[in-house]
């Protein structure tokens, strides 16, 4: 007969219950299980492996515990209410700082009932094997919650080591030097007062050699372009305006200057361009034209007698648009139809003097400000008019492209489209540049967001206790940890791009173009969804410009268009994915593509078997072979089916630009898709490489976070291809709101491991 235990409760009211004490430490246990309704058979063997080894308890107690764990027969609803009341008659709190909350828990509540009884380790295996954290139980409990703001198990400066990678010196000695009152963030209200201001940083930033960091060593650089990167994603923790005109003046202009000049452009110009005593622009985008840079109107015509080129533009919409520094800067860098002895050769660019040394605009140029924007406004963008403008044959940029000195037209790439491809591909650099801002910004919203969630208390059960933090509510870390998760994935992607970027030996890069105008476009969006999140979860105190999210919000929403528009660039990776399987969709070799892509279907489709679509224990589900299965099948699917669909129009005589027209949204899904298997992918690798098991293991549950929740994101077209079963598309669902959870402890460590510097978290509510 199993002891019985009476148990004290207020007011004098005794609980009798037939629990005996070993029973009675597993009682928490049992009704975090059983109201967490996530019972799985891997969790159900789990528990009985430690009833099984717990040597404390006698046959009878441990027939008991397994009663409680058959699914066909759950414990009567009075039981599991029973449970509660045994839990709070305890009077005992529940620490969450303590190493295993729960087990600690239960030794304090068996010591309650029998003074000095031994503690039973054997409770700490379901903890750490179910994946338990305070937030599955502290509101299922009417008992005395001590709160945690942060776990001390991790450390965010290790995190931030991981993060900074081999330019950890750059980065910190910069985080130093933004330690200036110069930079630190204000309320702007007068935007020239603004614009001056921000013109004052960049020109501090090239005086003291951060503008140089990615040109060659002979004019003041490093060539570093990582470092540049991170440079330009740090200026957007000062401010977004500051990171666009460092960009377009070091990155945009100069950077034209280094990769489509020759040795007398360098030597004539990236000096000055790296002190930022030349300003210029970069003046590709045009006002009737938008993306479409190969259609652009602006001219330069060679004029054989003169030896000099005419800069033209002919029609009322052919202006330059939006040209950030236009109204700071002496000179442009122009992109316009070359057309050389009446033949049009195609888009070059060539450097175009805006302003004499008084700042006067010269003849035949027109500027005008682009005016108040919804964000960046300290930015000087502007629209450019050229009427005829003349200047030396010497100004075009000529390393893909020369006009000889016998008026001739030459390039080593005969072929015109390479050509145009090879000259943008070299800007491939900015791209990276602008989604690791965006990414930058997204990390300081939520850097604010977590910390005002970890101060700002609302609501509670009982009038006698605090209120609970807001973080410690499972919707609200449904909207910020899965995004933690993501910038973490996203980040370590872009850093493996610009280091393929930057490989002189591959001198290619049509596919890293691919790779990052997909990456470009999935990111930019993230960071505008992230911030606006963030700034909805911070609520009114959101909406205030004192802590930033507001600023953040609309200097981040252009990341999405410029630098190519998003849905014209996931269209450009959904091609370049197509052109990588060598399909030439009118030829025979096309066949032969889909041969091989229905084989290697076929080959996956081996594993998509019921047993596998219903799969839903913890093992395989937070398994990374999981997980690059389901994005590498979703690609391959959906780049056969693109394929299939555009054969069948072009069998039918549909011309290939309208073929592609009819499945432009088919495109956009394979981009995403590519995308987000190529950001896992990566990340994945450097999470293998790290040599810490502790930190590996962090970063191995966010990558589950961020590979469950893409799945569940786009779990009906998982559902549709049978890859997935229902069972198996809820238990993702609730996995990610299980790991939210298992990561509330640790996630201010894991913002503070953005590394972003405390004076540059002005916001009033993060402090």
């Amino acid at each position: 007969m199993i002891e019985k235990t009476a148990l004290p409760q207020s007011k004098s009211i005794m609980i009798t219950t037939d629990y005996s004490l070993g029973v009675l430490q597993y009682i928490p246990f049992f009704y975090v299980i059983w109201s967490d309704d996530l019972l799985s058979a891997s969790e159900i063997s789990v528990v009985k492996k430690t009833i099984e080894l717990d040597a404390s308890l006698s046959t009878q107690e441990k027939q008991q515990l397994y009663l409680w764990l058959d699914k066909g027969n759950p414990p009567e609803d009075e039981e599991i209410k029973t449970w509660k009341q045994l839990v709070s008659a305890s009077r005992v709190k529940l620490i969450e700082t303590d190493t295993h909350p729960l087990t600690s828990f239960s030794q304090r509540m068996g010591n309650a009932h029998c003074a000095g009884c031994e503690f039973n380790d054997h409770l700490k295996h379901i903890e750490i094997n179910l994946g338990i954290q305070p937030n599955h139980y502290n509101h299922l409990f009417d008992v005395e919650v001590v709160h945690e703001r942060t776990s001390s198990l991790y450390d965010p400066h290790n995190l931030d080591e991981i993060l900074k990678g081999s330019h950890a010196d750059i980065v910190d000695s910069f985080r130093k030097f933004l330690d200036n009152p110069l930079f630190s963030w204000h309320i702007q209200r007068d935007k020239e007062v603004y614009r001056n201001r921000v013109l004052k940083q960049v020109s501090l930033l090239g005086e003291k050699g951060y503008g140089a960091m990615a040109y060659p060593k002979e004019f003041g650089g490093k060539n570093d372009m990582p470092g540049y990167a991170s440079i330009f994603e740090h200026l957007m923790f000062v401010d977004g305006s500051l990171a666009v005109k460092f960009g377009v003046q070091f990155g945009l202009f100069g950077g034209s200057i280094q990769k489509l000049g020759t040795a007398k452009h360098h030597d004539l110009y990236l000096k000055d361009t790296v002190k930022a005593n030349l300003l210029g622009c970069f003046a590709m985008t045009e006002t009737g034209h938008g993306s479409n840079v190969r259609g652009i109107k602006t001219t330069a015509t060679y004029d054989a007698p003169s030896d000099s080129i005419f800069v033209h533009t002919p029609g009322k919409n052919d202006n330059k648009e939006y040209i950030g520094n236009a109204l700071h800067s002496k000179m442009a860098t122009v992109f316009a139809q070359l057309i050389v002895n009446g033949k049009n050769e195609g888009v070059h660019a060539v450097l175009v003097p805006l302003r004499n040394e008084k700042h006067e605009v010269l003849e035949g140029i027109t500027v005008e400000d682009n005016g108040y924007k919804l964000g960046l406004n300290g930015v000087d963008n502007g629209k450019i008019w050229f009427d005829q403008v003349r200047v030396p044959r010497a100004n075009l940029l000529d390393k893909y492209g020369e006009i000889r000195n016998d008026g001739s037209y030459f390039s080593k790439i005969k072929n015109p489209n390479k050509r145009f491809f090879t000259m943008l591909g070299t800007l491939v650099g900015g791209r990276i540049c602008v989604a690791r801002g965006a990414l930058g910004g997204a990390k300081m919203a939520l850097t604010i967001a977590v910390k005002y969630a970890l101060g700002r208390r609302q609501f509670n059960d009982s009038i006698k206790m605090q209120e609970d933090l807001i973080m410690d509510y499972p919707t609200h870390q449904l909207r910020l940890t899965p995004a933690v998760a993501g910038t973490y994935v996203y980040h370590f992607a872009l850093e493996a791009m610009m280091n393929q970027y930057r490989d002189p030996s591959v001198p290619d890069k049509r596919k890293i173009e691919t790779q990052v105008a997909g990456l470009k476009s999935i990111i930019t969006w993230f960071a505008n969804s992230t911030i606006q999140e963030c700034r909805e979860a911070c609520g009114g105190k959101g909406y205030l410009l004192e802590n930033r999210l507001a600023d953040l919000r609309t200097d981040v929403d252009i990341f999405t268009t410029f630098e190519g528009d998003n849905t014209v660039l996931l269209q450009l990776a959904a091609k370049g994915i197509l052109s990588d399987f060598k399909a030439e969709f009118n030829s025979a070799g096309f066949a032969s593509v889909l041969k091989l892509l229905q084989s290697q279907l076929s080959d996956k489709l081996t594993v998509i078997n019921p047993l596998y679509s219903n799969k839903v224990d913890a093992e395989h589900l937070y398994n990374p072979k999981f997980h690059m299965h389901a994005f590498n099948y979703r690609t391959r699917r959906l780049t056969y089916t693109l394929a299939m669909r555009i054969r069948s129009y072009i069998k039918k005589g549909v011309p290939s630009y309208q073929a592609f027209l009819k499945v432009q949204t088919h495109l956009l899904a394979l981009g995403k898709a590519y995308s987000v298997e190529l950001a896992y992918f990566e990340y994945h690798k450097v999470c293998q490489n790290v040599e810490d098991t502790k930190y590996r293991g962090l970063l191995e549950k966010l990558g589950a976070l961020y590979a469950l929740d893409q799945i569940h994101l786009d779990a009906i077209w998982f559902l549709e291809q049978g890859y997935i079963g229902g069972n198996k598309s809820k238990a993702i669902r609730q996995r990610v709101e299980r790991l939210c959870s298992e990561l509330r402890p640790h996630i201010e460590v894991l913002v503070d491991g953005f590394g972003i510097p405390e004076h540059c978290i002005t916001a009033p509510i993060a402090q």
